[in-house]
């Protein structure tokens, strides 16, 4: 998926992910909220969660993850398309508790969009665990 058109692009969006699960896993809500593009949107299980603003981000990504969750990881990552202003990629999460013993692993499709000139997530769609 990646060529000479589109692979700046393609480093920032993966720059993106890199500093989302970095944010995420100090809990810098700041950091995190700048990874995303707000409105941000998550499809799970037919059911379509909407964020107008970063303020409940966080609160609402620990009450999804549980009281066990200590940290995550992507691996995985693929990109499926690529454009001058839109990158969707197949990403596997594994979320981990503090000894590091998985809680759950999981695929995603995460929509990158570049809008007033940055890269952020504007869209997931999760496919999660039966």
């Amino acid at each position: 998926m990646r060529n000479a058109d589109n692979s700046a692009d393609i480093d920032a969006v993966l720059a993106v992910l890199d500093a989302h699960i970095a944010a995420l896993n100090v809990s810098n809500e700041d950091a995190l909220a700048a990874t995303l593009h707000f409105p941000n949107y998550m499809l799970t299980g037919g059911a379509l969660t909407t964020w107008d603003m970063p303020d409940d981000y966080f609160k609402d990504f620990r009450a999804r993850a549980g009281g066990d969750w200590h940290h995550s990881s992507f691996d995985e990552v693929t990109v499926i398309h690529a454009g001058t202003d839109k990158v969707h990629l197949d990403v596997r999460v594994n979320r981990f508790r503090a000894d590091d013993s998985l809680i759950s692993q999981f695929k995603t499709i995460w929509v990158m969009a570049l809008i007033d000139s940055k890269w952020a997530a504007q869209l997931r769609s999760v496919f999660l665990p039966n």
